[in-house]
C-alpha cells in the first residue's frame, strides 16, 4: 500500500519543480535604450556643396541651361563703372530656382537663399538681398527678357525637347497687382464728361452775362468744348476785374455801395473758382483718362495698365470684374514654346499680334497651329493662309459653331439658310416653303476690332402669306440672308482638316497640351497672381514662371529617363514607345 504512495509523492515533485523554473525565466534584465551619436552644436565641414544636391534636381538643370546663356547677352545691359554688381547669371539662377520651388517674392526669395542648400549652391554663398532681387528682377530683366527666352527655347530645340511642328495656342486670364474697386470705366467717363460739358456751357453762358451788366470788354469766349487753356485765359480776365473791384471797394466810404461792389466782386469770383478748382482739372484728368484708355472700355488706377475681366475664379459667384492681363501661351509636348500679355480680354483679337511677336523673334515659325473656337473668325483664317505664294503656316482652329453644325437640331432648323438648297448658277437659295431667295446687294460691314467684312444679301421674293415665316424670322418684311462668302470657305477648310482622322488626332491633344499647362501653373504651382505691375514688368514675371517650368520638365524627364536606364536592351523597343508616351501625356512638374 505505501508503494503507491511513494509514486504520487514522486508526481508531485516532478509536476511542482518545473513551475518554479518556469517563474524564474520570465523576469527580465533592464537595458539602457541606445542612440546614434548626436549633437548639432558641433563643428561642421562640407567639402563640397553640391555633393548634397541629387544628380537630377532642378537645381542642377537651372545651373546648366543659365550656363549655356552667352555672357554677352546679359552683360550687354549693364553700363560699367561704379560699385561692383552681383553677376547676372547667379542671380538668374537665384530667381528662376525660387519660381521652381513656388517662391514668388523678393523677400521670399532672400530668405530662400539663406535656408535652401540647393540655392546657397546657386548663390555661390553669396546674399543678395530683396532690394537687389528686386530690382534686377524689375529693372534688368526687362531689357533682357525676350532674348533670354529665346535663348532658353532654342536650346530645348537643339536638346530634341521640342521641335516647333505643333503649335498649341491657347489664353488665360491672370489677376494683376490691382485694387479690383479703382476701377475706371470708358462708358462712365463719356458720361461725366458730356456732364461737365454742359455745366461748363452754363457758367460760359453766366458769365457772359455778368460781363455785359460789369460793361467788361472780354476778349472771345470759348465755347463748350473749351480747352484749359482757354479756361485760363478766361479765369484771368475775371481776376482782373475782380481786382480792379476790390480796389473800388477799398476807396469806397459809403457803406451802401461797398456793400453792392462785394456782391458784383461775389459774382465774379464764383466762376473763377468753379473754372479753376473744378472744370480745368476734371478736363485735364479726362484726357489722361482717355489716354490711358486707348481701345480698351476699363483700367485700374493701381495698375492702370490692368484691364477689367471675367475671371473663371469667382468665388462670390457673381461674375464681378477684376483687373487683369490675358496670357497668350502655345505649348508643344507640355513645353512653353512661346507666350505673350494683352490688355484684351477675349482672344479672338489676340491671335494675329501673338503670331507677328513671334514672327519677328528668332524663333522659328510653328509648321501647324491648333487652337480652341475662340481663335475661329474670318480674320485669322485669313491671316493664317497669307498669300497664295507664301502661306504662313496650317492651321486647326473649329469656328464658334462647329459642334452645334454637328447637332441634329440644328440640321432640322429651318431657319438656317445652310440647310436650304442653293443654285450656284443662278445665285439663289430655295426656302423651306419653295420661295426663291434672291440676291439682292453686296454689303461692307466692319467688325469689333475694325477688319472689313463683304456680305452677299439675298432676300425672299415674298414671305406675306408663308406659313412657316413665324418659323423663319422674326422680321417683319421679307427674310434677309447675309452670306458671307470668305468666311464660308474657310469654315468649310477648317472642317475639312478637323474631320481627317489624322489631323483629328492632333486636335485631340490640345486639351492634355496647353489646357493642363495652365492648370499646373494655377493649381500646382498656385501662380494665379502677379506680383509686378505695368505691361512690362507683368511680361517679365511670366517670363520667369515659363522658364521655371520648362526647366522642371526637362528635370523630370532626365529623372524619369534615369530610372529607366536599367530596361533590357533587348526588348527596349516596346518599352521605349511606352517610355516616350509617359514623356509627353505626364505631367512630371511635381518632381524636384
Amino acid at each position: 500500500m505505501s508503494n503507491p504512495k511513494i509514486t504520487n509523492e514522486q508526481y508531485t515533485t516532478q509536476i511542482t519543480l518545473p513551475l518554479e523554473v518556469k517563474e524564474e525565466a520570465v523576469s527580465k534584465r533592464q537595458l539602457a535604450p541606445t542612440f546614434k551619436p548626436y549633437n548639432n552644436h558641433q563643428s561642421f565641414f562640407i567639402y563640397d556643396l553640391q555633393e548634397l544636391i541629387p544628380e537630377h534636381h532642378v537645381a542642377r538643370v537651372v545651373d546648366e541651361m543659365v550656363e549655356d546663356v552667352p555672357d554677352e547677352l546679359l552683360f550687354q545691359h549693364y553700363s560699367g563703372g561704379g560699385r561692383s554688381s552681383y553677376h547676372p547669371k547667379m542671380m538668374l539662377k537665384v530667381i528662376l530656382y525660387a519660381y521652381s520651388q513656388k517662391v514668388y517674392s523678393s523677400r521670399g526669395i532672400e530668405k530662400l537663399i539663406q535656408e535652401s542648400i540647393p540655392a546657397m549652391w546657386l548663390a555661390a554663398m553669396q546674399n543678395p538681398d530683396f532690394r537687389t532681387l528686386n530690382h534686377f528682377r524689375g529693372y534688368r530683366m526687362k531689357a533682357l527678357m525676350d532674348e533670354l527666352f529665346e535663348n532658353m527655347i532654342h536650346q530645348l530645340i537643339k536638346k530634341g525637347y521640342i521641335t516647333f511642328e505643333d503649335y498649341f495656342l491657347d489664353g488665360t486670364k491672370f489677376e494683376a497687382n490691382a485694387n479690383k474697386y479703382s476701377f475706371i470705366w470708358k462708358k462712365s467717363t463719356i458720361r461725366f464728361e458730356e456732364k461737365l460739358k454742359e455745366k461748363i456751357k452754363e457758367t460760359l453762358q453766366h458769365i457772359h452775362e455778368l460781363a455785359q451788366a460789369e460793361e467788361m470788354e472780354l476778349k472771345e469766349i470759348p465755347k463748350e468744348d473749351a480747352t484749359p487753356e482757354q479756361l485760363t485765359a478766361l479765369a484771368h480776365q475775371l481776376e482782373t476785374q475782380v481786382d480792379t473791384i476790390t480796389e473800388e471797394i477799398e476807396a469806397a466810404k459809403d457803406v451802401s455801395v461797398r456793400k453792392v461792389l462785394r456782391a458784383r466782386r461775389s459774382a465774379l469770383k464764383k466762376p473763377i473758382h468753379l473754372i479753376r478748382e473744378n472744370f480745368i482739372p476734371r478736363i485735364q484728368k479726362y484726357q489722361a483718362y482717355h489716354e490711358t484708355l486707348g481701345d480698351r472700355n476699363s483700367f485700374s488706377k493701381t495698375d492702370p495698365e490692368a484691364t477689367f475681366m471675367r475671371m473663371k475664379e469667382d468665388h462670390m459667384k457673381n461674375g464681378q470684374l477684376k483687373p487683369g492681363y490675358n496670357v497668350q501661351m502655345a505649348t508643344e509636348n507640355q513645353f512653353i514654346l512661346y507666350y505673350s500679355i494683352h490688355q484684351r480680354p477675349t482672344d479672338t483679337r489676340c491671335f494675329i499680334p501673338h503670331l507677328e511677336k513671334l514672327a519677328a523673334s528668332t524663333l522659328p515659325m510653328p509648321k501647324t497651329v491648333i487652337a480652341d473656337a475662340g481663335y475661329g473668325s474670318e480674320e485669322n483664317y485669313l491671316y493664317a493662309i497669307g498669300d497664295e505664294k507664301e502661306p504662313r503656316f496650317d492651321y486647326l482652329i473649329p469656328y464658334n459653331t462647329y459642334l452645334k453644325e454637328n447637332t441634329r437640331k440644328y440640321k432640322n432648323d429651318i431657319k438656317n439658310a445652310k440647310n436650304w438648297v442653293y443654285h450656284e448658277q443662278d445665285d439663289l437659295f430655295i426656302c423651306p416653303n419653295g420661295r426663291k431667295v434672291l440676291f439682292k446687294k453686296y454689303q461692307n460691314k466692319k467688325n469689333a476690332s475694325g477688319f472689313q467684312q463683304s456680305y452677299k444679301i439675298y432676300e425672299c421674293e415674298d414671305c406675306s402669306d408663308c406659313p412657316l415665316k413665324a418659323q423663319c424670322t422674326t422680321a417683319k418684311g421679307n427674310r434677309q440672308v447675309h452670306w458671307n462668302t470668305v468666311f464660308e470657305e474657310m469654315k468649310a477648310k477648317a472642317k475639312e482638316a478637323l474631320e481627317c482622322e489624322d489631323k483629328a488626332g492632333i486636335y485631340a491633344r490640345r486639351k492634355i497640351e496647353v489646357e493642363s499647362v495652365f492648370g499646373h501653373i494655377k493649381d500646382n504651382r498656385s501662380f494665379r497672381r502677379f506680383l509686378l505691375r505695368g505691361l512690362e514688368k507683368v511680361h517679365v514675371e511670366f517670363g520667369i514662371v515659363a522658364i521655371a517650368h520648362n526647366l522642371l520638365k526637362v528635370a523630370a524627364i532626365r529623372q524619369l529617363l534615369s530610372k529607366n536606364n536599367s530596361i533590357d536592351k533587348k526588348s527596349g523597343g516596346e518599352k521605349r514607345t511606352v517610355l516616350l508616351l509617359q514623356i509627353f501625356f505626364r505631367d512630371f512638374l511635381d518632381s524636384p
